[in-house]
């Protein structure tokens, strides 16, 4: 499970580093940040101050879109057998050994994959509210 994961954490370092660079780009020309450069304000008071807060939301949102999609990608390589062992417990394996049983138990496959669709779509909603509730935009 350790080693899944820290393949699929390196797989979206890119993602991230593509959302936090524009993010920032984005940020780091409008006129707050060279009116506070103008103010006397040095770059790490700016950095924390003003870039941090207007860039944590689009970071946010990836966050939490993409725990959603790995809880996906971990269960469907688990359905696979590519996944984690049957020993431990997971959504994927759990799918793959109810499929068998589907006309005479329908609920061994109903209830794991009614958690991954509660799962995924919770961890969406609350990233789109954290970012909402985080935005400094928002706060009028």
């Amino acid at each position: 499970m350790s080693n899944l994961l820290i393949a699929l954490s390196i797989a979206y370092i890119p993602v991230f580093a593509r959302v936090i660079r524009s993010s920032i780009l984005s940020i780091k020309d409008q006129e707050f940040i060279e009116a506070s450069r103008c103010c006397g304000s040095n770059d790490w008071h700016i950095i924390v101050k003003h870039i941090i807060p207007n860039a944590i939301g689009p970071i946010i949102v990836q966050a939490t879109l993409a725990m959603g999609a790995t809880i996906l990608i971990i269960a469907s390589l688990s359905f696979m057998g590519l996944g984690v062992k049957p020993p431990a417990s997971e959504w994927g394996t759990m799918l793959y050994e109810g499929r068998d049983f589907l006309r005479q138990a329908p609920y061994l496959v109903l209830i794991p994959g009614t958690a991954i669709t509660l799962a995924v779509i919770s961890l969406n909603l609350l990233g789109d509210g954290l970012r909402d509730a985080l935005d400094p935009r928002m706060k009028n």
